[in-house]
C-alpha cells in the first residue's frame, strides 16, 4: 500500500530549522529501508510531504511508526497526517521504484 504524509510544522522555520538534519537523517534510513519513496518542503515552507510505501496488512501501524519515529514529532515540532492511499494511474511505476 502507498501514503501519502502531509507535514504542518507548528512553530515557526526558525525553530524548525535547528531540527532539520535528524528530521532528515530519520527520512533517509527509511529511504534506505524501501519506506519512503519521496519527501521534501512546501513552497512555501510550511511544512513538506512524504511519499510512503508500506506493508497491507501492516500499514496503519507502519504509518504510525513512521510518524512516531520521526525527530520532529517527538520534539512536538510538526503534525502529521497519515492517508493510505490507492493510486490508479500510475501505479505501476511507483511499483517498479
Amino acid at each position: 500500500m502507498y501514503a501519502l504524509a502531509i507535514l504542518r510544522y507548528r512553530y515557526p522555520l526558525d525553530t524548525i530549522t535547528p531540527h532539520l538534519e535528524a528530521h532528515r537523517a530519520y527520512l533517509r534510513g527509511l529511504k534506505s529501508d524501501g519506506v519512503l519513496l519521496a519527501s521534501g518542503p512546501f513552497d512555501p515552507r510550511i511544512g513538506g510531504a512524504l511519499l510512503l510505501r508500506v506493508p497491507d496488512d501492516d500499514a496503519h501501524a507502519a504509518l504510525d511508526r513512521v510518524r512516531d519515529g520521526d525527530p520532529f514529532t517527538q520534539r512536538g515540532l510538526a503534525q502529521y497526517e497519515l492517508l493510505p492511499w490507492h493510486p490508479v494511474i500510475g501505479q505501476d511505476d511507483l511499483d517498479r521504484l
